[in-house]
């Protein structure tokens, strides 16, 4: 928790330097000790001329206020939306009007379908050029409006302590979320006031004792039970009190789309992920649940299989939802009984509720994690490199403690099946499937966490989508690992082309540069993998060297997926129906 203390700020100790000192405080100066009363400590940036003068006041604080900055504004958001997830946080992100607000939207969709914590600051035109469509103008609040918890625009220079108090209880409130505020560059350089600050103090919400003896009673009544985790808002000593639940009660435990971490993937209650490319058998045992206690997730289309687990709008399970936010239970489902409350909470009311211990369900546990061993068990794969091994040896070989990264391709179909996440806060990916966020996010992360071993794991499309980044890199002396699997393709979507257009190859197929010479060229290590026994130690010396590796992993095209070749694929399609 941020400490609640008072800040007094105006001329006396604004520290300004040299030249730049002026007279009175600016809004500018207002807005940097707004966000330095609340905690951040690293922000996000592509420098533009419509927030100039934050920039200067960010110049006066940079002992205490780390600026990143950035290639391009997608990526800087893409970095702010992973900062946010990682620490709990809100990240920031600070870019130009116009051209910059269109690229950093991509992270701010992300936040918002991942629930995450974010606050994007864009600089706007002057207020005496509003609706004229002046140079750059945009209407944010019409723009951001869908993609948002809360979008404004700060016309009175006076109320920006309103306004970014108001910005950060948003975006830590309920169901977390991002939050865009639009600063006309001409209210920037007003003088301002000294104003007492504090932090923001978002609630915390416990659930009612009624509910949980509900809760109780169905877990009491249950033959089948099963505990899915997912969402934002998780702690480390939530997750603690959350696998003391399940090991008290003997329940089988999944996680939600890309939430893997939220519990240990070794621990013998675990038994898989609910997201794309789902287990049939866990499918299954999810649809004969007769109770399905849901903790977090927003149980949206992708942890729904399509909206296929559960039935539309009365499931036939027994299903008890609870969520930060009041309004996510209903939104899609009616859930048999709804919890709403802060995570924390939540899950400390669910660990000390009396165990109830059925036998039955410790035989159900136990063929549940059998079915999950032999999923998770990668095979071979075609070509020089075979992935299957390569996954092999990254759980047997991985830091414990490393941060794991990805953005979107079918190269993440084997990461999600076959690695076993372990840790608390190790895995960074966008529930919003959105393609370039695995190199902004590790970037982020090492930021973040830059005692921790960082590993990107992306595509060549995916990679492409971002990779100018690796200046960032280069520039702030970010070490992280870069694993790119090149098959040359865009595989998600050739994989879908093959299945319903078989052999009629247009647009999918890439023309790559020599990823690991342009490594090189930013000044960090490029290595090139051809062959399974090179990873090896091409990944231990990554781990040891001291400054960002890409790690260029030449994968076969016909290892298209861990079920089936391109080519069987396309044989399949072919088949009569």
């Amino acid at each position: 928790m941020l400490e609640r203390r008072w800040l007094r700020f105006g001329f006396e100790d604004a520290k300004f330097e040299g030249d730049s000192m002026t007279e009175r405080m600016t809004a500018a100066r207002s807005l940097v000790e707004c966000l330095l009363v609340n905690g951040v400590r690293h922000a996000f940036c592509v420098p533009g001329e419509s927030y100039l003068s934050v920039l200067d006041a960010l110049y006066d604080v940079r002992d205490r206020l780390d600026l990143i900055t950035c290639r391009q504004e997608g990526g800087a958001a893409n970095m702010a939306e992973a900062y946010g997830k990682l620490s709990g946080q809100p990240g920031i992100c600070f870019v130009t009007r116009g051209p910059g607000a269109t690229n950093a939207s991509i992270g701010v969709h992300t936040a918002f379908q991942d629930s995450t914590p974010m606050i994007l600051f864009i600089g706007q035109v002057a207020r005496d050029q509003a609706d004229r469509e002046a140079f750059q103008e945009v209407d944010y609040t019409q723009m951001f409006g869908p993609l948002c918890k809360w979008v404004a625009e700060i016309r009175d220079a006076r109320r920006i302590p309103e306004y970014v108090n108001r910005a950060f209880h948003t975006a830590l409130s309920g169901r977390p979320g991002p939050v865009v505020l639009a600063l006309p560059e001409d209210m920037l350089v007003e003088p301002v006031n000294p104003q007492e600050l504090r932090p923001a103090c978002p609630p915390r919400i416990a659930p009612a004792a009624e509910s949980l003896a509900e809760v109780q009673k169905a877990l009491i009544q249950a033959e089948r039970p099963l505990l899915l985790l997912g969402g934002s808002g998780w702690t480390a000593e939530a997750v603690t009190d959350i696998r003391i639940f399940a090991e008290n009660n003997h329940l089988p435990v999944a996680c939600a789309f890309r939430c893997q971490d939220l519990f240990d993937n070794t621990h013998p209650h675990y038994i898989g992920d609910v997201g794309i490319g789902i287990n049939p058998k866990l499918a299954r045992r999810i649809r004969e649940a007769d109770l399905v206690l849901s903790i977090g997730p927003r149980l949206g289309e992708m942890t729904s299989s399509g909206y296929t687990l559960f039935d539309v709008p009365f499931p036939k399970q027994k299903l008890i939802m609870m969520h930060t936010a009041p309004e996510e239970s209903g939104h899609v489902y009616c859930p048999y009984l709804s919890l709403s409350g802060s995570l924390p909470e939540l899950a400390r009311a669910l660990r000390d509720l009396p165990s109830v211990d059925n036998p039955l369900w410790r035989e159900e546990v136990q063929a549940a994690r059998r079915d999950y061993d032999h999923w998770s068990t990668p095979p071979a794969s075609p070509g020089g490199v075979d992935l299957g091994q390569v996954y092999q040896y990254l759980n047997a070989e991985m830091p414990r403690d490393a941060i794991l990264t990805n953005g979107a391709g079918n190269f993440s179909i084997w990461l999600h099946r076959f690695f076993r996440y372990s840790r608390f806060k190790s895995q960074l990916a966008p529930t919003s499937g959105a393609m370039g966020y695995g190199l902004p996010a590790a970037l982020a992360a090492k930021v973040a966490a830059p005692d921790r071993p960082v590993v990107c794991f992306t595509g060549d499309g995916d990679f492409m989508m971002t990779g100018q980044e690796l200046a960032t890199a280069a520039h702030h002396d970010l070490p992280v690992i870069i694993l790119l699997f090149n098959n040359g393709m865009y595989g998600t979507i050739r994989m879908h082309q093959e299945r319903s257009y078989p052999a009629r190859v247009i647009g999918t197929d890439l023309s790559n540069p020599d990823f690991a010479a342009l490594a090189r060229a930013y000044g960090l290590n490029g290595v090139v993998v051809e062959k399974t026994e090179d990873f090896a130690p091409a990944f231990e010396a990554a781990l040891t060297a001291g400054k960002t590796t890409l790690l260029e992993v030449r994968v076969d095209p016909q290892a298209l997926t861990p079920a089936a070749t391109l080519e069987e694929i396309r044989r399949q399609a072919r088949q009569p129906k």
